[in-house]
């Protein structure tokens, strides 16, 4: 059975009924920019993911071989690399100045889905390489702009961030990587670092390694961390290469999942000849760091819904053609007919739940794209600030929700299968490997929502979250034009107003004597929050569906599909919010007991 990817019906809904995202196209920004140049480059992504990426999927996950310091990654990568380069992929979304095709983030986000969902081993290698040319642009100098810039964007070069240390994880402020400063102002670079995907591989004739150390002397903890450019080699005058910079691959994880990305262990400076150029000022580099960051733990989240979709559009085709069982209202009549287990109720559920969650999330985060576009479209300096809150805001969100639920689906994708799902021959068991990564890099989802918690809810005096939930209201507010849809509008406006006084009530706890049993809940909260924020999508989904359905030449093909968004959005609305509001309910009780709880008692 051939593998697919994701529904471009329900893509092009997105993008265009809902975001109406040509209208970008009345800014100078993304001038020229229409509905006809969307689709042309929705079909291409689709049409590259599903001829030059997909192929490679299974190949992909025998893994890469390590030898004598040397990467190979898997049968087929390198040629792809180089046509997805060739094409303008890697560059879509980025400056017309430095090699970029300066196309809106939206729309690089949907072919990103389509990428992640044929290969999600294989989008890793050029979104580093694209984080890291993001950092140059915003804070690096111009003679490194010069130097490294379009040789990221353009796929020539490939990108790493170096920040885990053996000793030092979730918590950067303990990196023992030294940086000391030489006479030409460079830096002499030494440490080890672990867990750095791509940090060897045999796609590009260089690296650039965005790399977290402390300049010898500086202060301790995060504080006396600065960030370096460090190249696998060095760069001439003429922009040539010159010698090769002792950052030495010393092996590469074997992994549950990605296999096809090589995730190494790198020592830096160990012959004493590692040099870094020092970006964004000394002890800056946390900060510095996250821009990449922010723009990973977004790409961590389209992984999620890449893997997600591919798994649901997998289970569905795959429930039409298994024939097994009979209709579950025959099964006293010995003469009646196996049907296609997508007639049995419960595979019926398991697929709308899959359903949901993926056309949530992709709501959601072309949405994020959408507001990233509006920063970068609009003139007005405050609605820039204000859409700039949104997307920091949502950012937790996205990378932990996504790719939790997108885990999550992809489990429902195998269930489906039956036993089937979970060999080999099918692809359900290696997307559920490939996507649990997304939860656990780019800072654990533990992380993402004490973030949440303890930074952007109290942002800008906490006018952020306003920002955010305004938001959600003008979507509330769409919802008062179809009259049929005003139970659901109230059982989403209910759940909004609740997070909201939630929000307030345990942002002033998280900073009490209750800090601790409050943080306990914060991934409760981050839940709720993403169940609130996809409801909102789904009620924005059905508004629009609604709409369509009025119209008296809407072709029936079509009123099938927005048929399936208003169900999409009951099941949603009246079977998992109400669910969201037990979690709403549990968190109000800040319940003590996992502070309390001895840590010998554990185990016995």
């Amino acid at each position: 059975m051939a593998q697919e990817i994701a529904d471009i019906r329900d893509v092009q809904f997105v993008l265009h009924e809902m975001l109406e995202i040509s209208d970008l196209s009345k800014s100078k920004k993304f001038k020229g920019f229409n509905k006809k140049t969307v689709d042309m480059v929705l079909k291409e992504a689709r049409t590259f993911a599903i001829k030059e990426l997909l192929p490679l999927f299974k190949v992909g996950d025998e893994g890469c071989i390590f030898e004598k310091g040397k990467v190979t990654t898997p049968e087929g990568y390198k040629k792809a690399y180089d046509l997805f380069c060739e094409a303008g992929w890697l560059s879509l979304a980025e400056n017309v100045e430095y090699g970029g095709q300066g196309m809106p983030r939206s729309l690089f986000l949907a072919a990103s889905e389509y990428f992640c969902g044929a290969n999600c081993s294989f989008t890793i290698y050029p979104t580093l390489s694209i984080g890291v040319g993001k950092i140059i642009e915003k804070i690096g100098s111009e003679e490194q702009k010069k130097i490294y810039l379009e040789k990221l964007f353009t796929g020539e070069w490939g990108g790493t961030m170096l920040l885990t240390e053996p000793q030092a994880g979730s918590d950067l402020g303990e990196i023992e990587t030294e940086a000391e400063l030489n006479d030409d102002g460079t830096y002499s670079i030494t440490g080890q670092k672990i867990f750095i995907s791509g940090g060897e591989q045999d796609l590009t004739e260089n690296i650039v390694h965005a790399t977290l150390a402390r300049i010898k002397g500086g202060p301790k903890g995060s504080k006396g961390i600065s960030l370096f450019l460090v190249p696998k080699y060095l760069v001439n005058d003429d922009g040539s290469l010159g010698e090769f910079n002792d950052v030495v691959c010393t092996g590469i994880e074997k992994k549950m999942g990605i296999h096809g990305a090589s995730t190494c262990s790198l020592s830096l400076g160990s012959k004493g000849k590692c040099k870094g150029f020092l970006i964004g000022g000394e002890h800056k580099g946390l900060r510095a760091m996250f821009i990449m960051m922010n723009e990973e733990r977004l790409n961590a989240g389209i992984q999620g819904l890449g893997s997600a979709t591919a798994s649901y559009v997998n289970a569905v085709n795959y429930a039409i053609d298994r024939i097994q069982g009979k209709n579950l209202l025959q099964l006293m009549d010995p003469n009646a007919p196996s049907v296609p287990i997508i007639k049995h109720p419960d595979i019926k559920r398991e697929l709308i739940s899959m359903k949901a969650y993926v056309e949530g999330m992709r709501a959601l985060v072309y949405y994020v794209g959408l507001c990233l576009d509006k920063v970068e479209a609009l003139e007005d300096g405050e609605k820039k600030a204000k859409y700039q809150g949104i997307v920091d805001f949502l950012t937790p969100i996205v990378k932990a929700y996504c790719s939790d639920k997108g885990h999550e689906i992809c489990t429902k994708g195998m269930q489906v299968y039956g036993g089937y799902g979970y060999i080999r021959e099918y692809p359900q068991e290696q997307l559920l490997r490939d996507c649990k990564i997304a939860s656990l890099y780019e800072g654990t989802n533990g992380l993402q929502a004490m973030d949440l918690l303890g930074r952007k809810l109290s942002s800008n005096s906490g006018k952020t979250f306003i920002n955010g939930v305004q938001e959600m209201q003008k979507i509330l507010s769409k919802a008062d034009e179809c009259p049929e849809l005003a139970e659901m509008k109230t059982a989403v406006k209910g759940v909004v107003e609740k997070v909201s006084h939630l929000a307030y009530k345990i942002a002033s706890k998280a900073k009490s004597v209750e800090a601790l049993e409050t943080f306990s809940f914060a991934t409760n909260f981050l839940e709720a929050s993403g169940d609130m924020i996809m409801a909102c999508m789904h009620l924005w989904r059905a508004t629009v569906a609604q709409k369509a359905l009025k119209d008296k030449n809407v072709k029936p093909k079509d009123a099938l599909f927005y048929e399936g968004q208003l169900r999409t959005a009951e099941f949603f609305i009246y079977t998992i919010l109400p669910v969201t509001e037990g979690k709403i309910k549990a968190i109000e009780g800040l319940c003590p007991a996992a502070i309390k709880i001895p840590e010998g008692a554990f185990l016995s």
